[in-house]
């Protein structure tokens, strides 16, 4: 009898292995190196895919930094940005919110690359993880090394999303914190985030209610005309490519110019000089603008939280053939 009553609970035990093993597969969980037995050089071919793109056409770098935001503040991590409208899918490129945005095109030469190694195996929600954290490293910003992977693809956009999550180019500071927040991202790490805009430029069209018929007392008087050197006219064309650069001196590097600039009311958003006086950001900034390893951990931080929101993950989405379409 004993013995019956020992396997029988050797038996439970078991199926209860088992029936862990199969919830666990359906609603796995990211993990670093994921792909360590399925695609082992994955992570590899993505970075040397980075460096190249970055030496023929450098501004990739910074495209696959803004297409992690992008992508992950938008309902989840899935790469649902990067579908094209067709199949009944209407591209979240379309939003205005997008503007600007460009070089998804270089994403396939990525994709292509892995597909020929292991075909069907990496997302294309992966891709904008590891490329962005790449594409960090070749603006010499900090190499994050904790960087999870096993991301999903979405089946899905949500343009209809994009205008409501991504916040507009003259949103308040609390307007945006409360974005981050709502994706589990803190203060402090959301003030480093923002220091993404040292490797950005904002369209004449965005800032020149700054400039005219007045000029912004917020913002420092010769750099507001340098600004309206950049953007003569108060009504610029939306398809001409007028823009004036976050950070002058150091406009292809991850680094804390950004704060030293908004500091000295040099910003080109009204969200740059609120971020600067704010108390509830201030010291973050101050910290940033005089400590650039400071700023490099908390945007590090800030990067890793960020893609790692609302991952899809074992059954879930699928693995896209194409990051254009869906399977």
């Amino acid at each position: 009898m004993a013995n019956a009553k020992h396997f029988c609970l050797f038996g439970f035990f078991c199926l209860l292995l088992q029936l862990f093993s199969i919830f666990h597969i359906g609603n796995g969980e990211l993990e670093m190196n994921y792909y360590r037995e399925s695609c082992p050089k994955a992570e590899e071919i993505i970075r040397q895919q980075v460096e190249t793109l970055y030496y023929k056409h450098g501004n990739t770098a910074v495209s696959w930094l803004r297409n992690l935001f992008h992508d992950c503040v938008v309902k989840s991590c899935d790469a649902s940005l990067l579908l094209e409208t067709a199949r009944g899918v209407e591209s979240e490129q379309k939003s205005k919110r997008s503007f600007g945005m460009r070089n998804f095109k270089y994403v396939k030469i990525i994709k292509d690359a892995l597909e020929k190694e292991c075909p069907s195996t990496v997302s294309c929600a992966d891709i904008v993880a590891l490329s962005a954290r790449d594409g960090i490293v070749m603006l010499k910003g900090p190499k994050i090394e904790m960087i999870k992977t096993g991301r999903r693809d979405s089946r899905g956009s949500y343009l209809g999303d994009v205008e409501t999550l991504i916040p507009n180019h003259n949103d308040s500071l609390s307007s945006v914190i409360s974005t981050f927040n709502s994706i589990g991202i803190d203060v402090e790490a959301t003030v480093a985030l923002l220091g993404a805009h040292s490797v950005g430029r904002v369209h004449c069209v965005n800032l020149v209610h700054r400039l005219y018929p007045t000029i912004d007392p917020t913002l420092d008087p010769s750099y507001a005309l340098y600004l309206k050197k950049r953007c003569p006219s108060p009504t610029p064309d939306p398809n001409a490519v007028l823009y004036s650069r976050n950070d002058r001196e150091t406009p292809m590097v991850v680094d804390n110019m950004y704060y030293k600039n908004i500091m000295a009311h040099k910003g080109l958003l009204v969200i740059d000089d609120e971020l600067a006086t704010d108390p509830r950001t201030a010291p973050f900034v101050a910290k940033m603008a005089t400590d650039n390893g400071y700023f490099q951990e908390q945007f590090s931080r800030g990067v890793r939280l960020l893609s790692e929101t609302n991952p899809l993950t074992g059954d879930q989405g699928e693995i896209r053939k194409d990051c254009r379409y869906v399977n």
